[in-house]
């Protein structure tokens, strides 16, 4: 029975210096985009950084010679230095010297390392990266080449490699981006808070196909009452003008107004003028929605 106890012990003392060595030095390492108890050597310039965004940072300043500039290609890093006590070390969960739990989170695919776990990261093998948000919640679109949220599955507008290029904004790297990100009903992807700026001046069409991306119809009934309290001149009242809807994409021929012109097929506003005289987008439609 002593043996029993014993061996119950040292099994008992066993699980308590792994949850010691799992919460050593925990929360208290890492940069402003992870935290976590490596650095990163990485094979690109063998060099010394906190994670790769740091070291992407670094490389793409404007300082930095055009020709120099470079991010780390994440999926090559193999080396790594422990935060606690400076071992160098192949990438592993768990320092060979010190036993610390060099990030809570760990994907061996793309050597990333990451103490909180509350973003329920997981590795999607069709995106070849981490994500967040668990993988419960979202699913792989193939022809989109990305995961979307499930709430999307069944009505996102598929589009080739959505999120494979830079935000239309900012400019950044839409696909493997930290921010928050969106996607409009015409199925292209940007920065949410992108999305809040442009909200902020006005702007309500998606930049990169001009499709509106929330409802409209409040904005087109205000210019239907400003139109029709604004007479076009005599000369002006028989002339008419081609135009291109950028919400149905259906072309239509209207009467020319100064203010705005409505597609004849969905009603919009959101217009552009083709043939028919100088040609302009509806310019009514930014003015009508600015003012207070």
């Amino acid at each position: 029975m002593d043996g029993d106890l014993n061996n119950h012990d040292v099994s008992h003392s066993h699980v308590d210096g792994d949850e010691c060595r799992m919460e050593m030095g925990f929360g208290n390492y890492g940069c402003s985009h992870y935290r976590r108890r490596c650095k990163i050597i990485t094979p690109c310039c063998n060099e010394i950084f906190d994670c790769r965004h740091c070291h992407n940072d670094a490389k793409n300043l404007i300082e930095v010679d055009p020709l120099e500039r470079h991010d780390v290609p994440r999926h090559e890093v193999k080396r790594v230095i422990c935060s606690l006590c400076n071992t160098e070390q192949d990438t592993q969960q768990m320092c060979i010297s010190c036993g610390v739990c060099l990030g809570k989170y760990y994907c061996s695919k793309c050597k990333f390392f990451d103490d909180d776990v509350s973003k329920n990261q997981y590795h999607c093998d069709k995106c070849g990266i981490c994500r967040t948000g668990g993988e419960e919640n979202f699913f792989h679109c193939d022809r989109c080449e990305c995961c979307y949220s499930n709430l999307l599955k069944e009505s996102h507008s598929c589009i080739e490699k959505a999120m494979h290029h830079n935000c239309p904004v900012c400019f950044e790297y839409i696909f493997d981006t930290t921010k928050d990100i969106t996607v409009l009903p015409c199925g292209h992807t940007i920065h949410l808070n992108c999305v809040k700026e442009m909200e902020s001046r006005f702007q309500y069409t998606c930049p990169l196909c001009l499709k509106s991306y929330c409802d409209m119809n409040c904005v087109w009934e205000k210019l239907d009452e400003e139109i029709a309290s604004t007479p076009m001149p005599q000369i002006y009242q028989n002339k008419m003008v081609w135009i291109l809807c950028n919400d149905c994409g259906e072309t239509c021929e209207v009467n020319y107004h100064i203010v705005a012109h409505k597609c004849l097929n969905c009603k919009s506003y959101n217009t552009s003028q083709t043939r028919g005289g100088p040609t302009s987008c509806s310019s009514g439609v930014s003015e009508m929605i600015g003012r207070p």
